[in-house]
């Protein structure tokens, strides 16, 4: 005689658990973000994912890409926000493109600067100082991914200072650091893009070079930029989103423990763990 198999409590407990999960934490939906692979973005993009997820519910995907399809994501709506948009000067171009396509929630973090840089051994104050010294430099700028920023703003500054006997060296945050590293151990002039807040500041003894004419700006902060119609969609995860702003020593804090080899989502963890109020007051948990 056969046996007859009906559903089982424990098999109904079982496929709704799956579901559950999958659905992500209390079923409130998918999240999508973009950021460009910088050490800051990686930083701040995860401490956003990790307060959605594990403090309000939300399944989370994060997308590293170029600067402008970061841009080009959320201003057709392919991604719901960017906590990674480097303004006015370094995103302001692409910021112009779309401004009419998207919702800009100011500042999540003051303080930030670009610029090119120098080890402080290095004999030269002033990007105008640059063409003297070209061949100590191996007339290379050490840049990173084109269509950054950075790499934009540097462009701009080579033909204004006339710093024909450069070349900018594309690469990406790697290279970068790379190139940078082997030329400090043995001592080597070197020049290259850089941003605040970045470890390397805290690694290296490195400087901004004087920018008389004034190509990379002056004061600098990361926005938040969300799609339009988010408010509508998910009014929660607009209003942590427009909350949400914190302090370079808070991303410094991060980026350093992922240099030293940790998880970035563990990292976020570890860091909203540690700051419990803060996130509260972003998500207005009391």
């Amino acid at each position: 005689m056969k046996k007859k198999y009906g559903v089982t409590p424990v098999l109904i407990v079982s496929v709704f658990l799956l579901i559950f999960s999958r659905a992500g934490f209390c079923g409130k939906g998918k999240v999508e973000l973009a950021y460009v692979e910088w050490a800051s973005e990686v930083a701040g993009t995860n401490v956003v994912k990790a307060i959605l997820q594990e403090k309000m519910g939300y399944d989370v995907d994060i997308t590293p890409v170029s600067a402008s399809a970061m841009w080009q994501a959320v201003s057709v709506g392919d991604v719901d926000a960017i906590v990674a948009a480097w303004l006015p000067t370094a995103h302001g171009h692409y910021l112009r493109h779309v401004a009419d396509k998207v919702v800009n929630l100011g500042p999540n973090l003051n303080g930030t600067k670009i610029g090119l840089v120098v080890p402080d051994y290095v004999q030269v104050d002033s990007i105008d100082e640059l063409n003297v010294y070209a061949e100590k430099f191996d007339r290379r700028i050490i840049g990173i991914d084109p269509g950054a920023g950075v790499m934009s703003a540097t462009e701009k500054a080579m033909s204004v200072y006339r710093l024909d006997g450069f070349e900018l060296v594309e690469g990406s945050g790697e290279t970068m650091i790379a190139e940078l590293k082997y030329r400090i151990s043995k001592n080597q002039w070197a020049v290259a893009t850089g941003w605040t807040p970045h470890w390397k500041f805290g690694k290296w003894r490195l400087r901004y070079l004087d920018d008389p004419k004034g190509i990379y700006g002056g004061a600098e902060h990361i926005a938040t930029i969300v799609r339009k119609g988010l408010y509508m969609d998910m009014p929660d995860v607009y209003l942590f989103l427009d909350e949400f702003k914190w302090k370079p020593e808070d991303m410094q804090k991060v980026m350093v423990w992922n240099l030293e080899g940790a998880d970035p989502y563990e990292s976020a963890i570890r860091w909203i763990e540690e700051n419990p109020h803060r996130v509260n007051e972003w998500i207005k948990k009391e």
